[in-house]
């Protein structure tokens, strides 16, 4: 299995030496999130510091950004990193599109799986020189003259990540992308019965297989170097199950476990503005199901119990002042978690 750590995106140069420790630490991605700062800026310090790491942006929002806009930064940024970027792209939902980016909300599914189509397009046409010429629904690229094309890196094309959560989303993902990066708001009973098989599918139709496309994330870990610790990690997961699970679109998860009836209630208590009320609502138990929690210690057990066989790669972030023997021996064992992924096709 393999492990990533977020950066301190709010704080360029905090950026290099975190990527750099984490590096040492033996951690196999550093990745940036998109939510009050740039996803990308981050990760070009991070390349500049380190050697080995993967960089990810998780997730960059796809849809206010031309394809071609984001085929220029990851171009760059694989260029200077020498054959480590990948391509983390998500589509965000509908309210973010419209009402905070502008953005028509036009065919999630179907746009993100021609963006991912003509970004590639775009990187033949500088890497081998052919003619640009990407005809979708949505998306069309036929123009580039020598004195736009940043011409050939010769590495690897940059892979593709791709957020997904629905089925249409999920299945454009394993059809189009290289990772598949599953949404938090999910349990081992929904992945191994609902999700697994649909990609599976997909990508046997496609011509691939989980050797050649990570799965990552699928749930939460609460974790720290005490129970107390741990215990509050565990109630933030707890709120954040109990936002989600509100969400009538994502009340298929709660449907397979028999608890469509806390769904509807915490979707009502989130019409009537009982926001710090609905954590109360999810029981230990059924926080459990979500999250892998327990000490340093006892992590990999608990990581591989909730995503071992089913995930390729989960985000840890340590506490700051541990000490540098405890995050490097959880971090080796976490690796030795076995993981159906094998490498991105070069």
């Amino acid at each position: 299995m393999r492990v990533s750590m977020s950066l301190p995106v709010q704080d360029w140069a905090a950026c290099g030496p975190a990527a750099r420790q984490a590096e040492e630490d033996g951690f196999d991605i550093v990745t940036s999130n998109e939510l009050r700062h740039d996803p990308f800026t981050p990760l070009a310090f991070a390349a500049m510091a380190t050697e080995r790491v993967q960089l990810v942006p998780s997730v960059a929002i796809a849809f206010p950004r031309s394809p071609m806009v984001v085929a220029n930064l990851a171009w760059d940024l694989q260029r200077h990193s020498k054959g480590r970027f990948v391509v983390g792209l998500g589509s965000q939902v509908k309210a973010h599109n419209e009402r905070r980016f502008s953005t028509p909300w036009i065919a999630p599914a179907a746009r993100m799986g021609e963006y991912a189509e003509s970004l590639r397009a775009i990187f033949r046409c500088w890497e081998t020189g052919e003619k640009l010429s990407y005809q979708g629904k949505h998306y069309n690229f036929s123009l580039m003259t020598p004195e736009f094309s940043p011409g050939p890196n010769n590495l690897p094309m940059p892979p593709i990540a791709m957020a997904a959560v629905g089925p249409l989303m999920l299945k454009t993902a394993a059809r189009t992308a290289d990772s598949v990066r599953l949404h938090s708001f999910a349990t081992r009973k929904y992945l191994e019965g609902v999700v697994r098989p649909m990609l599976a599918e997909q990508l046997t139709a496609s011509g691939k297989s989980f050797e050649s496309c990570e799965i990552t994330g699928g749930g939460f870990i609460a974790t720290g170097p005490d129970e107390a610790t741990v215990a509050a990690a565990a109630e933030k997961v707890r709120y954040r199950v109990a936002f989600y699970g509100s969400t009538p679109s994502y009340r298929g998860v709660f449907d397979i476990h028999g608890l469509t009836d806390l769904g509807l209630k915490l979707t009502e208590m989130s019409k009537q503005g009982k926001w710090n009320e609905m954590a109360a609502q999810v029981s230990d138990d059924v926080l459990d199901l979500f999250v892998a929690r327990a000490t340093y210690e006892g992590l990999p057990e608990a990581i591989n119990k909730r995503f071992g066989g089913i995930v390729d790669s989960v985000s840890v972030d340590f506490a700051p002042g541990t000490g540098a023997n405890v995050r490097r021996s959880t971090i080796e064992a976490i690796k030795k978690i076995p993981s159906t992924f094998r490498g991105f096709p070069t």
